[in-house]
């Protein structure tokens, strides 16, 4: 037998360095694609539930943390930060609730500059991406982007991953170019900025931290009307015993991805264990309806404002301390839908079934977290 024969299989055969990179760049590929799965992070949700620690906690006095033993250390004061001003108002609201007809309305109340969905996939800040469509139901707008317009700045913080990813923020979430997205908006608008979001009712809790001296209006609607809205021109369409798996079409508000991204902070939201959507929207109602009464400054019915705006326009204006506005022009703008349409597609028993099945898992759900004032 020959020396080289003798040699191990190892050093007999020739160096593979080369495939070295492309394999390791396929498993990572791999990898990534295989974890950005719904079925993946279902998996890793529930291996690390209960195991990853929260951000350290140090009990520490007002202002502890930015104080400095040396004087040559810088310090930070953010009084004069656009997250301060306590002049901003911020709109929260479900899809086609009416949040549209609010920001019009604080559109024409002078001294605001009111923004118009700000996370939006259209970009308004971008003329190129934005187009020219307007909703017919969008009674009275003219136009969703004129107080966009100069601000394709904001193109460097937008993340279109907003409109239906991570939907849920705690207080401590980490997401730096979100919140300087919102400031540009708030500093440079001329006089107050309204910000009207349908993308950060379950964000609140980060909004109420990261902009704490903002007026937070909460705008709801009946969830029957606002079922049958969501499904526009099709409300009848698709029949109250339809499956959900034939639902993706006529999921035209984001219902199924919403619900997708949700599941994992409220299990029930899985569309697989759902009998019908309307309940996967009455969760998401229920739940966004919760966190609005939690964490807003100010809660209102739809069905109030353009029933009675002649009653409910002042306390709302005296909630976000505007004065001296022309309630009447306000009015005006005003063209009240039709109530009740719900009932042309299902009878009050129907809706009541499946509003009652949510509740019972909501109360089952919810209950444990929820204290009362004696126990606070």
């Amino acid at each position: 037998m020959s020396r080289q024969s003798r040699r191990p299989l190892h050093e007999r055969l020739p160096p593979l360095n080369w495939l070295r990179g492309p394999v390791r760049r396929w498993f990572f590929r791999f990898l990534r694609r295989t974890w950005e799965t719904d079925e993946a992070k279902r998996m890793a949700a529930d291996a690390l539930r209960g195991l990853l620690a929260d951000r350290p906690v140090l009990t520490l006095a007002p202002g502890a943390i930015s104080a400095q033993p040396y004087a040559d250390l810088p310090t930070l004061n953010r009084a004069g930060e656009p997250s301060q001003r306590s002049d901003v108002v911020i709109i929260t609201a479900r899809f086609r609730s009416g949040s549209t007809l609010l920001w019009n309305l604080f559109r024409h109340v002078e001294g605001f500059t009111a923004y118009y969905e700000p996370f939006n996939e259209r970009r308004w800040f971008d003329p190129q991406h934005r187009g020219e469509r307007i909703d017919p139901s969008h009674k009275q707008v003219r136009d969703y982007w004129t107080e966009y317009d100069g601000l394709s700045e904001l193109a460097k913080y937008y993340d279109e991953r907003w409109i239906d990813s991570e939907l849920y923020m705690a207080a401590d979430a980490w997401n730096p170019a979100m919140k300087r997205f919102v400031a540009i908006l708030i500093a440079r608008a001329t006089g107050r900025a309204a910000l009207q979001f349908n993308r950060i009712d379950f964000r609140l809790p980060w909004f109420r931290r990261h902009f704490p001296r903002a007026r937070i209006v909460h705008l709801y609607r009946h969830p029957r009307d606002q079922w049958v809205s969501a499904l526009t021109e099709e409300s009848m369409s698709f029949p109250r015993g339809g499956r959900m798996a034939d639902f993706a079409r006529h999921d035209h508000f984001y219902l199924l991805r919403w619900a997708r991204d949700l599941s994992y902070q409220f299990p029930f939201l899985d569309a697989d264990a759902i009998e019908h959507p309307y309940q996967l929207h009455y969760y998401l109602w229920k739940l966004s309806y919760l966190f609005g009464r939690a964490y807003a400054d100010y809660s209102l019915a739809f069905e109030s404002l353009v029933q009675r705006p002649d009653a409910e326009l002042p306390k709302l204006l005296t909630a976000v301390q505007a004065g001296g506005v022309d309630v009447a022009r306000l009015i005006a703008l005003i063209v009240t839908p039709p109530l009740g349409k719900w009932k042309e597609y299902a009878e009050d028993a129907w809706f009541r079934r499946h509003e009652a099945l949510c509740e019972e898992v909501l109360v089952e759900y919810l209950g444990p977290q929820v204290r009362s004032a004696r126990e606070v």
